[in-house]
């Protein structure tokens, strides 16, 4: 028999009697998935328990050799702008995903980010505890599964968010992490505009286009922390989704697992040092009319670890009046648009309301 029941911070949901009893049990810990591993766990509770489907498997084509996310170069930029944007439109076209290096972050801002994540997440639990909260609205927030109570599985995942913006008191920070964090999103910021401009000029439109479309009003930090995990055979700490949002920066350690889906294959993004990760998301592929591609993508768990990530995620804020739809400058002569023009709010509530689903809702947007 289902019990249906609301959760703050999502929407109402179906689950078997016995599994909210767990998943309700976990929650109230507040101490997240570090807090089974501290407490000795060696087999996965049930809640973290994917289905065959979800999970690598023989299923899953070894992807041919020489499939390799592009890396670009950014050095020299002001001599080389051609080149390099001419390597962002076929990377963003072709793989929705690439990776940055010489791109003007100092590696020890970026390292910094990494540890002030590790420092906060191995805090004593108890000072954890107290930021543990599953309100939206909240600035600063540390949960583990953010949709807990929405997909029908756990993963292998804890997370610190940070939403920047008015209401954000940066004192809310943990300190344990607060100067790394607002350095760090300094200089992503600095580093997400030149991308924008990249990608503008990409499309053929001038370097400000996108800027004025106020796709990157709205900045999430989220300091992702994945223990090393028993049984990484029956989980994911990251199931295959794409991001509804505009853009994603990601940096990580070295302990690799990213995944992306490329031509029908699951592609191995290995740590490259000093290199940020940049991807496509839903609404960039969107307005571009599929002139750029968001893909689905996944983390898978491990024996190794912790596994340290921290992704700054781009998007408009959910009270923009704008209506996205694609540029009428980049269509071609004989193009005719393939969405209908929509607010970021719908998008996002449209993304939210898809329960247990994985597919983007791109597809409900189409002409």
């Amino acid at each position: 028999m289902a019990a249906t029941t609301a959760v703050a911070g999502n929407g109402p949901h179906s689950v078997s009697d016995g599994l909210l009893e767990e998943l309700l049990a976990f929650d109230a810990t507040k101490a997240g998935v570090k807090g089974l591993v501290d407490s000795g766990t060696t087999e996965l509770p049930r809640i973290f328990i994917h289905s065959p489907d979800e999970l690598p498997g023989p299923k899953d084509a070894a992807a041919p050799a020489g499939l390799q996310v592009p890396i670009i170069d950014l050095s020299d930029l002001a001599h080389r702008r051609e080149e390099v944007v001419g390597r962002v439109r076929e990377a963003s076209s072709s793989w929705g995903f690439f990776q940055l290096v010489n791109h003007g972050v100092p590696q020890e801002i970026v390292e910094a980010s990494l540890q002030g994540n590790r420092r906060f997440h191995e805090l004593d639990p108890s000072e954890k505890a107290k930021l543990y909260c599953r309100d939206s609205k909240m600035s600063v927030k540390y949960l583990s599964n953010n949709d807990l109570f929405v997909t029908r599985v756990a993963r292998w995942r804890d997370t610190l968010y940070c939403s920047f913006g008015a209401s954000l008191n940066p004192q809310e920070i943990p300190s344990v992490c607060r100067e790394a964090t607002l350095t760090y999103y300094e200089h992503m910021v600095g580093l997400a505009e030149l991308v924008f401009e990249l990608l503008s000029e990409a499309l053929g439109l001038s370097r400000d286009y996108l800027k004025r479309l106020n796709l990157s009003s709205k900045c999430t930090i989220s300091a992702h922390y994945y223990p090393a995990c028993p049984q990484p055979e029956l989980t994911m700490c990251t199931a295959r989704h794409s991001d509804p949002i505009c853009l994603t920066l990601l940096v990580e350690n070295a302990f690799g697992g990213l995944q992306v889906r490329h031509k029908g294959y699951w592609v191995d993004v290995p740590p490259v040092p000093g290199a940020i990760v940049v991807n496509v998301g839903d609404l960039l592929q969107l307005i571009s009319n599929d002139k750029f591609i968001s893909v689905e993508h996944r983390v898978l768990a491990s024996r190794r670890g912790p596994r340290l990530s921290v992704a700054m995620f781009f998007a408009p804020s959910t009270d923009e009046k704008t209506l996205y739809g694609p540029i009428e400058e980049i269509l071609l002569d004989d193009e005719v648009p393939k969405y209908r023009e929509v607010l970021y709010a719908d998008y996002i509530k449209c993304f939210s309301d898809r329960g247990t689903g994985w597919n983007s809702p791109l597809e409900q947007f189409t002409l």
